[in-house]
C-alpha cells in the first residue's frame, strides 16, 4: 500500500460512514485509489451516483451499501424482543 492510499473500509466502517459521506470514503469503501476514483468519475463510470455539492463530490450511503452489499446487523438483541416471537395486535382503541 502506497502512503497516498488508505486502508479500505471494513464493513461496519462503511455502515458507520454518515448519510453523504466524500468520495475519498467511497473509494476506500470500494478499495480503490484517489487516481483511478477521480478517472471514473469524469468518465462517468463510478459504479454508484456522485453527487457534487458546490466543490465538494459526495455519495449515498445507501448507494455505496447496496452496491457493497453490505448488510445491517439484525437487532435480535432489543430488549423485550425474541427472535421468532409473534406480534400482539390491541383492539382498536385499547391503551398500550
Amino acid at each position: 500500500m502506497t502512503k497516498n492510499q488508505s486502508a479500505p473500509l471494513s464493513p461496519a466502517e462503511v455502515l458507520a460512514l454518515p448519510a453523504m459521506p466524500d468520495v475519498l470514503s467511497a473509494f476506500a469503501a470500494l478499495n480503490i485509489g484517489r487516481t483511478l476514483g477521480y478517472e471514473l468519475i469524469r468518465a462517468d463510470e463510478f459504479p454508484i451516483e456522485v453527487i457534487r455539492m458546490g466543490r465538494a463530490l459526495r455519495v449515498r450511503k445507501a448507494d455505496l451499501v447496496a452496491f457493497l452489499r453490505v448488510a445491517e446487523p439484525a437487532h435480535d438483541d432489543a430488549p423485550g424482543c425474541e427472535p421468532g416471537a409473534e406480534s400482539v395486535r390491541l383492539p382498536e382503541g385499547a391503551a398500550a
